[in-house]
């Protein structure tokens, strides 16, 4: 499936589409991209922007636009990027999932494809296994249907702190509508899914805000070491503006790590 969705890419790259294009995806799916705050600094401006116009990243965000993996795996970028600066230990432990590796590799792949995943993901340079904590955004998009994009964004996030039993925790803002999807992931990770509750959205254009805010309102709890008693995310607020702001100061080097992961 990995080279099938390559010569995919590729084909679709030479006939001037853009990533976007080439996988299929709708604006809102695979498109090729109350907690305390002060954990850890951003380090990203929030200047006073218009947040819906393009950026130094190249990468806008609208109003009441549906986020691509783009969006997510950039604001991603900078979640990293400011971990590594703040935090290096949480940083090296910690594994903040590109959605597309997520979908077709992980979840879509066949056997090969997703253990080779995994592997690199989850091993580090010398080859040693330091993942603690695995992101993963989950996409309802179809393996077999080009119809159906991916019209819903949720979060998986694995503790695998005890790799003799890792336990997934699903954070779905819609009602459930991703947990087959996550269920389904997460028995290819090898992991039991733990019940947890998830904020609500409001909107149908929000999802993606859940899954990037969701992420930073959780690595801001395991950065206060420990282990959280709590996993719940039913206080949450997703802050569409603030994300916006992010996206469109986001440095080159942000969207081009996106681009190209």
């Amino acid at each position: 499936r990995l080279r099938q969705y390559q010569q995919v890419v590729e084909a679709n790259a030479a006939s001037g589409l853009s990533p976007e294009q080439a996988s299929g995806r709708e604006p809102a799916g695979l498109d090729g991209r109350s907690d305390p705050r002060a954990e850890f600094r951003s380090t990203s401006p929030l200047q006073q922007v218009d947040p819906s116009i393009e950026g130094r990243s190249g990468l806008s965000l609208d109003h009441i636009e549906w986020l691509g993996d783009q969006h997510i795996q950039t604001d991603y970028e900078l979640l990293m990027q400011d971990l590594q600066r703040n935090d290096p230990d949480l940083a090296a432990r910690t594994r903040l999932i590109d959605p597309l590796i997520a979908h077709y590799h992980l979840r879509l792949g066949d056997e090969s494809t997703a253990l080779s995943a995994f592997q690199r993901i989850v091993n580090d340079q010398n080859g040693r296994d330091t993942a603690d904590f695995l992101f993963l955004p989950v996409s309802d998009a179809s393996a077999s249907d080009p119809d159906h994009r991916g019209t819903h964004w949720s979060l998986l996030l694995v503790d695998r702190r005890n790799r003799e039993g890792p336990a997934a925790y699903h954070y779905d803002s819609f009602r459930g509508q991703n947990n087959e999807f996550a269920a389904m992931l997460a028995q290819r990770l090898g992991t039991r899914l733990e019940p947890v509750r998830m904020t609500q959205q409001r909107n149908d254009y929000d999802c993606g805000v859940f899954v990037v805010d969701g992420t930073r309102a959780l690595v801001r709890r395991l950065a206060r070491r420990g282990r959280p008693a709590v996993l719940h995310l039913d206080n949450l607020v997703a802050d569409r503006e603030q994300l916006q702001r992010r996206l469109s100061t986001a440095p080159n080097s942000a969207r081009a790590g996106a681009a190209a992961a």
